[in-house]
């Protein structure tokens, strides 16, 4: 497997689909949310696609498109296209949503749980167990597993003012996520009272 997961910004990027079809519509909408410029190749886009910013165009200026963009995703049934965009793409990123392998990237599955954004690969091997791990996942991340997420990132920005050393800053918020006191506030519910609880406490080391 010589695939690896990353995250990169996505505002302002620029993204040509080869397709109009369900698939390309889901990529489509995935990165308009994100704040892309997104052209699609095809014949009929849907309205919310047009509200959201997307352009349609045929392939009769492929080539130009292809120079413009800075991922390609390929998403349609028309094989000869999609070979001669992938010759010509050169050091492009590319998804080959019809065969993964002839591209150099790949978009998973992704799903978000308040500010929490899952991503899930199987490596092209089964793409129903993907949604099955996603409602797996779903079902054990509780409410209280999100606002640890909030404290912890309340503490961290804390313990930035207070400790240069990131070991012994690792050290306290491990503390911290132990602490019987800020479990409690998280099992209540009560946000505030755990950034408060946490000042007091940064505020003595």
């Amino acid at each position: 497997m010589d695939w690896t997961s990353l995250y990169f910004k996505t505002t302002d990027l620029k993204v040509l689909i080869l397709g109009t079809g369900e698939v390309a519509t889901r990529r489509a909408n995935r990165f308009l949310d994100k704040n892309s410029e997104v052209i699609l190749i095809g014949n009929l886009i849907s309205e919310e696609l047009s509200d959201k910013g997307a352009i349609l165009k045929d392939e009769s200026d492929i080539d130009t498109l292809v120079k413009w963009s800075d991922l390609i995703i390929i998403a349609t049934g028309n094989e000869s296209l999609a070979k001669y965009v992938t010759k010509i793409a050169k050091d492009k990123l590319i998804n080959r949503a019809d065969c993964p392998d002839k591209g150099n990237l790949i978009v998973p599955t992704t799903f978000n749980i308040e500010n929490i954004e899952i991503s899930i690969f199987t490596n092209g091997k089964s793409p129903l167990m993907a949604k099955e791990l996603r409602r797996k996942i779903q079902s054990i991340i509780t409410a209280e597993d999100i606002l640890e997420i909030e404290v912890q990132n309340f503490a961290r920005e804390l313990l930035k003012g207070k400790i240069n050393n990131q070991k012994d800053r690792k050290k306290y918020l491990y503390s911290f996520f132990e602490d019987e006191k800020i479990a409690s506030y998280i099992k209540n519910h009560d946000l505030n009272g755990a950034k408060e609880y946490l000042k007091t406490q940064v505020d003595n080391i």
